[in-house]
């Protein structure tokens, strides 16, 4: 069983408000945010649609933000906190900004670089240790994941309906 502290289900929290954001804004709904000392350096939710940008992800949001309020490319001793696990274009970047610390709420079972189809942050070429966390208000996490794709195979279903008279 996985124990969390207050400060991590805290900071999961305001990572689940920023995933509602790209929810409402029919993106796939990950919110995520970088803290120092219990400071917010940096937060984002997914927007690649939005932005026309597929790097435009929560984590490259929040580590774009964390980066420039550090004014410098590393920030290390933050921990990233992310309703999603993380794919590998965002382990990567995590590992060049030297985050110490990662904690997700709900795996992901196609895509996922920390456990789940890969285990990046575990093979030997890595060249700094990320620790990482997950299951952090999970249950939470994957219902907002689910209810998200069950509304838009709906609605998809629906816009296939021939009209009625």
């Amino acid at each position: 069983m996985n124990s969390f502290s207050q400060q991590d289900v805290h900071w999961m929290q305001r990572a689940l408000q920023l995933a509602q954001q790209a929810a409402d804004q029919q993106e796939v709904p990950v919110g995520a945010v970088i803290v120092r000392d219990e400071q917010v350096l940096g937060e984002g939710y997914n927007c690649p649609i939005s932005t026309c940008d597929p790097s435009a992800h929560a984590e490259m949001v929040a580590l774009r933000k964390a980066c420039e309020y550090e004014r410098n490319y590393r920030i290390p001793g933050a921990t990233l906190y992310v309703t999603v696990e993380p794919c590998s274009m965002c382990a990567g970047a995590l590992l060049h900004g030297r985050v110490d610390r990662i904690v997700f709420g709900t795996p992901e079972p196609k895509a996922g670089a920390v456990i789940s189809a890969q285990q990046f942050f575990d093979q030997p070429f890595v060249n700094y240790r990320i620790q990482y966390q997950g299951g952090c208000l999970e249950p939470e996490c994957s219902q907002m994941m689910t209810d998200f794709f069950e509304q838009r195979r709906r609605l998809k279903k629906q816009l296939k309906r021939p009209p009625t008279d």
